[in-house]
């Protein structure tokens, strides 16, 4: 079975935390324990990068790498290492699941049962709403408005910002 991670920290407070080194660690230890191969090359990480975009050189490199190499399963601490918003996690999903390539969360094990599922779109739910509160954004409802403390804001301003 050829095996790939990939690792992921945001901010320097996560790096301190929980740094990308442990995160490796786990998931190295996690693909040798099940005996799958797993060549350096497999091994992805993203150094302060936003799991809210898709661009990411790591990522990019493990997609392209999931298309050409034929890699069988991608290992993953949680669901928001890969991405902080559901529809990215789905997206990259699919993708790597279109090249035979499955992705196994560590924190979060996942099947296809349709509990699972549920549970996927709710945590990917979560994580996304967790990286507004970290801005301290607040969705007003009734207007799709944004506000943070001491004013209301658009939502590309606040996003940008």
């Amino acid at each position: 079975m050829r095996a790939a991670v990939y690792a992921r920290v945001s901010t320097t407070r996560q790096a301190q935390a929980q740094t990308i080194e442990q995160q490796l660690d786990r998931l190295r230890a996690e693909v040798a324990g099940r005996g799958w191969q797993l060549d350096d090359q497999h091994v992805y990480r993203d150094d302060g990068y936003s799991g809210a975009s898709l661009g990411r050189p790591g990522l990019d490199r493990l997609r392209d790498h999931a298309a050409l190499d034929g890699l069988d399963v991608v290992v993953v601490a949680a669901p928001d290492r890969l991405a902080r918003n559901y529809v990215h996690q789905v997206l990259l999903i699919d993708e790597l699941a279109g090249h035979g390539c499955r992705v196994e969360f560590l924190d979060r094990p996942m099947s296809d049962d349709p509990h699972d599922q549920l549970l996927l779109q709710i945590r990917g739910a979560v994580a996304e709403y967790e990286r507004y509160a970290e801005l301290g954004i607040v969705l007003v409802m009734p207007t799709g408005r944004l506000c943070r403390p001491g004013g209301e804001v658009s939502a590309r301003t606040a996003l940008a910002g």
